[in-house]
């Protein structure tokens, strides 16, 4: 037996490889390997990007005050100053951790103050949004 070291895509693979002779096709001395059929060879598979994950979260209210339940940066806005709100509609996404959390309108009512814009980061308890119900 002999041994080799053998580098596919990246990936070393050790093989051993037995001296064998044949009177049809090998000569003494020479070498054979075994290959697997071709529905057992080994598939490069394309590395993918995890996505991120979504939670929704109804963050605290203080009057109105929509406030960050999180440190994180805005990633989208939903809203606009002055549009109507129901409760439980995403009114911007906050990623915190590598993941992204819906923030979601507490109660009915007309968005009066936006206070971010995406990509901008925030601190825990800063207020995002201000509603009027």
């Amino acid at each position: 037996m002999r041994m080799f070291r053998v580098v596919v895509n990246g990936s070393e693979y050790k093989v051993e490889i037995e001296e064998m002779v044949t009177e049809n096709t090998l000569q003494p001395g020479s070498l054979a390997a075994t290959i697997p059929p071709a529905n057992n060879q080994i598939k490069p598979t394309a590395k993918q990007q995890p996505k991120p994950a979504t939670a929704k979260i109804e963050p605290a209210v203080a009057g109105g005050n929509v406030i960050a339940p999180m440190p994180g940066t805005v990633l989208q806005v939903a809203v606009n100053i002055g549009d109507s709100v129901k409760k439980g509609q995403v009114l911007l996404v906050l990623e915190a951790m590598k993941m992204e959390n819906e923030i979601m309108a507490p109660a009915e009512g007309v968005v009066r103050e936006l206070n971010v814009n995406q990509g901008v980061s925030v601190n825990a308890g800063d207020i995002l949004v201000v509603l009027s119900y």
